[in-house]
């Protein structure tokens, strides 16, 4: 568990240690409070209780308590990246395509996309992640490939994932997705054919990664924009836009409310995870199932509170 490079073990790894396995005590009382995400029935056979916990420090070294070696469906988390991918190559193209607003509506709401006229209000709600997802493969022609990809390269590991169970029950049950696109798509903000799009968004979501292996994909984050083989992709302008919306949109419509426990950039996933970053210090990611009515994992926003009130590592 402690830092997992294979040096010496010091004191920082022991407080960190020392840290998680307290929080994990502290939080124990919430895992299973809440209902896991039923309408994806993939998602609904997993067990509610579950909790597992990741910190990775900016120089690689993991931490990590409970299940945090297991892998978990990603989710809305795989926005972050989709979203970092197509900065990476064309920031500008998002322009004019999906705003940079909180929603303050479920994450699906088709009504918000009716009164804005098929311009998503942020692209981490359903809408404007499908937008990204259709710029992402116009721009690399495989979008869920090349998040993929992208994962394995900063996890270091080449096993990460898609859920196939995951993916096909999404699309099975992906018509109120199919409505979004469809929707945006009579208004020009779709390029690729509908289906092409919202078959590679359910893909990226369906990537399975535990909690160590996603806390070391998002180090890019707390590293400014730099990946785990030392190469910049994104500005720091980047990575400070990505960590901004994070902050602002990462939580459903209960983003205010995380900010105001947390305190952290984060994007949770309605498999129950939760990734947030610490600028310049680290990431971590949090798993535990069961959701509360926003779609966020209810003991991974306790333990993160618990965190960032321990640490006092916030952005504020």
């Amino acid at each position: 568990m402690a830092g997992e490079e294979g040096a010496a073990v010091s004191a920082d790894d022991l407080a960190y240690d020392a840290l998680l396995e307290w929080i994990a005590d502290e939080v124990a009382p919430y895992v299973g409070e809440g209902r896991v995400a039923d309408y994806i029935p993939a998602l609904a056979r997993v067990s509610p209780d579950r909790f597992g916990m990741a910190l990775a420090t900016v120089d690689g070294r993991v931490y990590g308590v409970g299940d945090y070696r297991e892998r978990f469906s990603l989710q809305s988390i795989s926005k972050v990246y989709s979203l970092a991918l197509v900065m990476a190559r064309d920031a500008g193209s998002l322009r004019g395509r999906v705003g940079v607003e909180p929603s303050g509506n479920a994450f699906n709401s088709l009504i918000q996309l009716e009164y804005e006229r098929g311009i998503p209000r942020n692209p981490f709600i359903n809408a404007g992640a499908l937008v990204v997802t259709d710029l992402l493969h116009s721009l690399t022609g495989d979008a869920s490939g090349a998040v993929l990809d992208f994962l394995r390269a900063e996890a270091d590991d080449p096993t990460v994932t898609i859920d196939g169970a995951v993916a096909a029950s999404e699309a099975e049950h992906g018509d109120l997705n199919l409505a979004l696109a469809h929707f945006m798509a009579a208004y020009g903000n779709i390029e690729n054919p509908v289906d092409v799009a919202a078959d590679h968004y359910f893909r990226h979501c369906s990537i399975a990664m535990s909690c160590a292996e996603a806390a070391l994909a998002t180090l890019f984050l707390a590293r400014h924009g730099v990946r785990a083989d030392g190469s910049r992709l994104l500005p720091v302008l980047g990575a400070k836009r990505v960590n901004a919306l994070m902050m602002t949109c990462g939580a459903y419509d209960a983003a205010g409310e995380f900010a105001f426990r947390v305190g952290l950039p984060a994007k949770s996933g309605v498999g129950g995870g939760i990734v947030a970053v610490v600028p310049g210090r680290a990431a971590l990611c949090v798993w535990s199932p069961a959701l509360d009515r926003h779609g966020n994992s209810v003991a991974g926003v306790e333990a993160l509170d618990r965190f960032t009130t321990a640490t006092g590592w916030s952005v504020f």
